[in-house]
């Protein structure tokens, strides 16, 4: 038997077990859903800082689509504040790398 005691996709449990294999898994309260999808945010972005591979980054999309969710929010909410963002401040496109700022009394 091997633990793992982390969160997993809804289909896991069934593709489990039609590979004659047993789980044994539990709903979570919202505190310990939202918990785990602070963890799994952080396993899925190590994936794919260490792979660079498109799968594991529409990982880190899906999960932070859960973490809007079980906070209450919704996904439309999400792309206007990104929107905003990106209105107000830019996006990334520009590779631009910040090295220093000075004022005048330096």
């Amino acid at each position: 038997m091997k633990i793992y005691n982390k969160l997993v996709r809804d289909k896991i449990p069934q593709i489990i077990r039609a590979d004659n294999k047993q789980c044994t898994t539990r709903v979570l309260t919202d505190v310990e859903y939202l918990c785990a999808l602070k963890t799994k945010l952080t396993e899925e972005v190590a994936e794919f800082l260490q792979s660079e591979s498109i799968e594991e980054l529409a990982d880190v999309v899906e999960v932070v689509r859960a973490l809007v969710r079980a906070k209450g929010q919704t996904l439309e909410l999400l792309e206007s504040v990104r929107q905003s963002k990106l209105d107000r401040r830019g996006g990334f496109e520009k590779k631009l790398f910040l090295e220093a700022v000075s004022d005048d009394n330096e």
